[in-house]
């Protein structure tokens, strides 16, 4: 199995359920990381990070409110331009949510 991860893409958007967070935006990061069978005698198949990194930015200039929205946009977007993966897995954090209490992020992946 090859993995080809991009991990810690930081981005600020206007993204979340509080109106003041579509004011000031929040910072998120998100990881990805694509899955791909490989057989001992195939020659490894090139994954353009860079394509992954746009998926994401992309992703973040959609409207939304719900970290749920966003991973699933990403992990459809990743299915079509890399559409020999095994798997894909895509987790987004929310760092320093504002829920009332010191927490360094909420997070949402998926995996399949």
């Amino acid at each position: 199995m090859l993995t080809v991860s991009l991990h810690g893409i930081r981005i600020n958007a206007p993204i979340g359920l509080y109106p003041d967070e579509k004011i000031h935006g929040n910072d998120f990061e998100t990881d990805v990381d694509v899955y791909i069978r490989v057989l001992p005698a195939d020659t490894l198949p090139f994954i353009d990070y860079s394509i992954i990194s746009r998926i994401v930015q992309d992703a973040f200039l959609t409207e939304g409110e719900l970290l749920e929205t966003f991973v699933l946009l990403i992990h459809k977007n990743l299915q079509q331009q890399f559409p020999h993966h095994e798997r894909i897995r895509v987790a987004i954090r929310k760092m320093n949510p504002p829920i009332g209490v010191p927490a360094a992020c909420s997070q949402v992946a998926l995996e399949y």
